[in-house]
């Protein structure tokens, strides 16, 4: 199951402030349908309390449809696409899906998942570490050091943009300008 790490740690996501999975990426993890999934859930609804499992907003459904790449929700018959907004699963809402999907290949998945958040706190700590020793240095060395002390401090600031760059980037533009201008 090793192999399936850097598959879960790029599937953890940030939605209100909290690290969570969405269904479908959960149920590819599992090997089982989203539906099958879904309906896992609806039917022990009381294992999952709000703090473990919530269903994206419209808005939030739109901004990671457009982060990645997901058919289409045309509403049309026999054109694919996901017609109601999927759910995001908190750590203690995967850790309750093992019990609630029961099988071998899900409580494995399941492991390796736990494992992935508590390597992701792990490193959030020594984010926050750093910080910390960061501040002290700065409070220990005078003003010439300033400028360093915030480049680093920029360096350590997440990104705000979305997850990764999507699409192909070619240098075509670029050599058609080129011939352009000779």
């Amino acid at each position: 199951m090793t192999a399936l790490q850097p598959i879960i740690g790029s599937r953890i996501r940030t939605l209100r402030e909290q690290r969570v999975m969405i269904d479908a990426d959960l149920a590819e993890l599992y090997g089982v349908a989203t539906k099958v999934l879904v309906q896992a859930v609806k039917r022990n609804l009381v294992r999952f309390p709000a703090d473990f499992m919530f269903q994206l907003s419209a808005e939030e459904f739109a901004a990671l449809r457009s982060q990645s790449v997901t058919s289409n929700a045309s509403g049309q018959p026999g054109r694919g696409g996901r017609r109601t907004a999927p759910y995001a699963f908190t750590e203690q809402g995967v850790a309750m899906l093992s019990s609630v999907l029961g099988s071998p290949r899900a409580i494995a998945v399941n492991i390796e998942i736990m494992r992935a958040f508590v390597r992701m706190r792990q490193l959030l700590s020594t984010h926050v570490d750093l910080a910390r020793k960061l501040s002290s240095l700065e409070k220990k060395y005078d003003v010439q050091f300033k400028a360093v002390f915030d480049a680093i401090r920029e360096l350590m600031t997440p990104p705000t943009g979305p997850e990764r760059e999507m699409g192909f980037h070619t240098l075509l533009k670029k050599s058609r300008k080129a011939k352009n201008k000779a």
